[in-house]
């Protein structure tokens, strides 16, 4: 049995108060970043391998089921107002097509052909690289989508929160997040999934900042979509220019972007 799927540390929940429910949940949290950390050079190898495809002109895409679908669709779309990049860099796949981001399509996963079909519609070459996000490591669509992408001479990575899966198996770049029982037992949206995402922050964050997306600390290359990130942007230049906000508000009126109004200067 798959560790994701073991019975759970804690039994009688509906009898616990909601103070109890909390505390044990906040409790298994709390191992997830330990887990995280365990895997540390697999995800050094697998930023280096995307790092190296997208730096060439490839793509990023994941392929996933269900909650791991999700994610994966979540992590593409903050790509481009996080990091200034275009739409198509990073790009989610769930089973089930988008229909299956709000509402679960029976048996999407279980086709071993649909996610390259899937990837094959993006016109996908042996410049990009493949992820698959699957907590149990043996969702059928990850493991076609991936065998069939490493068949093609394309990159392949993935994570995992189970060890010695089937995915791994097929993946060049394998990152297992060894998670353990959820709090309920198989939720795996729980615990794997805050590990899942704690990777995919990890793994384009630090994509991005070797592709040299970010400048000290700071998003200069970010979408300036509302007023929130046009105050973030005017801060930006205030402190990197020592200037005053209504310098910095129409040094970013005319320029666009927080890197095209350092340059400027």
């Amino acid at each position: 049995m798959s560790t994701t799927e073991s019975p759970s540390e804690f039994n009688h929940l509906e009898t616990l108060s909601t103070h109890e429910l909390l505390a044990g949940i906040n409790s298994v949290d709390q191992t997830v970043p330990q887990a995280v950390a365990k895997a540390l050079p697999q995800i050094e190898a697998l930023v280096d391998a995307t790092v190296e495809r997208l730096s060439k002109g490839g793509r990023l895409f994941y392929i996933g089921a269900g909650t791991s679908g999700r994610l994966g669709i979540l992590d593409a779309s903050e790509c481009p107002p996080t990091f200034g990049v275009p739409h198509g860099v990073v790009i989610g796949l769930i089973a089930g097509g988008d229909t299956a981001i709000r509402k679960a399509v029976e048996n999407a996963e279980d086709d071993t052909e649909q996610a390259w079909k899937d990837l094959q519609a993006h016109n996908i070459t042996n410049q990009d690289i493949v992820v698959g996000i699957a907590a149990s490591g043996r969702t059928p669509y990850v493991i076609g989508g991936l065998e069939q992408a490493r068949q093609a001479g394309l990159a392949t990575g993935c994570i995992v929160c189970n060890a010695g899966s089937r995915v791994a198996a097929v993946a060049e770049f394998p990152v297992e997040v060894v998670t353990g029982p959820e709090f309920v037992t198989g939720s795996t949206r729980l615990k794997a999934g805050t590990a899942q995402k704690l990777v995919l922050n990890m793994l384009t964050t630090a994509t991005f900042i070797r592709l040299g997306r970010v400048k000290g600390n700071k998003m200069v290359d970010m979408q300036l979509s509302n007023a929130k990130l046009v105050d973030r942007g005017e801060k930006m230049l205030m402190d990197e220019l020592g200037i005053a906000q209504p310098e910095a508000a129409e040094l970013l009126r005319r320029h666009g972007s927080v890197r095209a109004a350092l340059n400027a200067r």
